[in-house]
């Protein structure tokens, strides 16, 4: 199995995550489902199957956690030292050269990713995109609108 990049506080929330779903989550869904077989006939009791199916879902989850972690190569972004290069866990200012718009954007694992935060996914065009380049460069990245251009304004680790 390929090794996953995760930085540390992806793998933190994954870690804590996998806790509340198997100290929580899995025994009141145990609960769940001792008082929906209490009621008797499981033929035509909607709380035991809703309960047998939420129990599914945890224990699947329980499963692709415990197997995203155990394939983590998890990184620590303050401790890079990539010479001011873009690499997984930078955190890049952007400026959007037809619009002089500027943007912050972590690269971060698939699992961490949400553009409301700021964090993208190293597998997605613009990470692509800017991987590799350094504070003044330009990346051309393919958007559904057409080529945009960015200069990278910053590079930091934190």
């Amino acid at each position: 199995m390929a090794t996953i990049p995760i930085t540390k506080r992806g793998a933190e929330k994954l870690k804590a995550e996998l806790h509340r779903l198997k100290t929580i989550d899995r025994p009141a869904v145990i609960n769940a489902i001792a008082e929906a077989r209490a009621q008797g006939d499981l033929s035509e009791n909607a709380e035991y199957d809703a309960a047998k199916d939420r129990q599914g879902f945890i224990e699947g989850r329980i499963m692709e956690i415990e197997g995203k972690l155990s394939a983590a190569q998890i990184i620590d972004p303050a401790a890079l030292d990539a010479g001011g290069r873009v690499v997984f866990g930078a955190t890049v200012q952007l400026e959007d050269e037809d619009t002089g718009d500027a943007v912050t954007y972590q690269i971060v694992g698939e699992d961490e990713a949400d553009l409301k935060h700021g964090l993208i996914n190293v597998s997605s065009p613009i990470a692509r995109a800017l991987i590799g380049k350094e504070e003044g460069d330009t990346a051309e990245v393919q958007a559904p609108g057409g080529v945009r251009r960015y200069e990278v304004v910053t590079v930091s680790y934190v």
